[in-house]
């Protein structure tokens, strides 16, 4: 007997009609012999129809109130989950994010998980319930306030959950059946593949690839989580996230991301001292903006310099303000801004033990006349910001190049 936590996302509740068939994915999954935990989304569109009636009633509604709103979302698709694994003939029970026990800390519409006392979860489990948990959610020490965990938070719910419960396997459903070396809306020979190591599925989710959250992955690395992403709508083998292995070491890139929610700001003729990037960024951080990639050009005779950053595209205003405000009390001549852009990355494992790689992106790109404005590397990705309009020839030339096609 294994122990599974299945995630599942909007789409693949987005009707009672979907429903249905998740509820009998999940009882054929208990009648193999396993114990099951569920972990479900809102249903599609639901989040979005909460925060539009929000905006109606206050342009800027209290982050406290958002949350008690949006994770109601999630409490109606559990109920709904667990009454239709009852009409199977399996006994069901639905929780909240508190009745699970996830403990989060207090920062409203983006609290990260402190802890998960599952006492309950395990007991439901070994009185023979299929237990059906709102995601997206849960609750500061004392259980005082309700808190959701960002979007994209069942991904993060299901894992924490899987760790806390020492699960077997979780498996994230989602509308698409793995993870591919590209998107392949944009390249249709992407090629899924059958399994990627965490730090790769991490960098990807950071990137712009939207089959995984981030905070989900970095959850499972760090408790050893394996996970398999795979498609709710038919049956096919997903891929499967775990360790490195000396295998996949072998692949060069395994896959290319891209992001065409950026914006780089650039604050001009900035006097050259110590202090200055850490005054302008911590001014950055405290507006609660995450800066990406970072460049500092010296001019020429040593006494200013630019400096440039990208953030969110849907935080560039914020962004934008505070450093304009920083440039006018250190003296810059100006700040600019450019929303006209997006990054395009190569990710995998393998480059730790090939040279050139590297060159070779630079080298297709420029051969393709796609201008770099702005370079970030690490042990295992390199990302290019680049024009808005090339982003999809240069997603496409990549794939090529470094040959992840079916």
């Amino acid at each position: 007997m294994a122990l599974i936590v299945q995630k599942y996302g909007g789409s693949s509740v987005g009707s009672i009609d979907r429903i249905k068939e998740v509820a009998g994915r999940v009882a054929r999954t208990a009648e193999a012999g396993n114990k099951v935990v569920v972990v479900v989304s809102a249903m599609a569109g639901e989040t979005d129809k909460l925060i539009d009636f929000a905006r109606q009633l206050s342009p800027k509604p209290s982050e406290r109130e958002m949350d008690i709103l949006l994770s109601s979302g999630e409490r109606v698709t559990s109920a709904l989950t667990a009454m239709a694994v009852e009409s199977s003939g399996h006994k069901a029970m639905a929780m909240t994010g508190r009745q699970a026990g996830i403990i989060t800390d207090t920062v409203f519409t983006r609290a990260r998980i402190e802890k998960i006392s599952s006492e309950r979860v395990k007991k439901a489990l070994d009185d023979g319930y299929i237990v059906v948990i709102a995601g997206f959610q849960g609750v500061t020490r004392g259980e005082i306030d309700i808190t959701t965990l960002g979007r994209g938070g069942s991904d993060l719910s299901a894992v924490a959950i899987a760790a806390a419960v020492k699960a077997d396997l979780c498996e994230i459903y989602t509308d698409v059946d793995g993870v591919y070396t590209t998107d392949p809306n944009i390249v249709p020979e992407a090629r899924k593949l059958e399994k990627i190591a965490y730090e790769e599925m991490l960098e990807l989710a950071s990137l712009g690839a939207k089959v995984l959250q981030a905070r989900s992955v970095e959850f499972a690395k760090k408790y050893k989580v394996p996970v398999v992403v795979r498609s709710s709508f038919n049956e096919n083998p997903g891929t499967l996230v775990v360790e490195e292995d000396k295998e996949m070491e072998n692949v060069v890139v395994s896959g290319i991301a891209y992001d065409k929610n950026q914006a780089k700001i650039t604050i001009v003729n900035v006097p050259d001292k110590p202090g200055i990037a850490a005054k302008l960024f911590d001014s950055i951080a405290s507006a609660d903006v995450i800066v990406d990639m970072i460049v500092q050009n010296i001019s020429s005779d040593g006494k200013s310099a630019d400096i440039s950053f990208t953030v969110p595209r849907t935080d560039s205003d914020r962004a934008l303000e505070v450093t304009e405000a920083v440039a006018l009390e250190l003296g810059a001549k100006r700040v600019d801004k450019r929303e006209d852009i997006s990054k395009v990355s190569i990710v995998g494992v393998g480059m730790r033990s090939h040279s050139g790689v590297a060159s070779r992106m630079f080298q297709t790109l420029a051969g393709h006349n796609i201008n770099i404005m702005m370079i970030s590397t690490s042990e295992i990705k390199v990302s290019c910001v680049i024009d808005l309009k090339f982003t999809e020839l240069a997603v496409r030339v990549l794939h090529e190049t470094f040959g992840l096609a079916g």
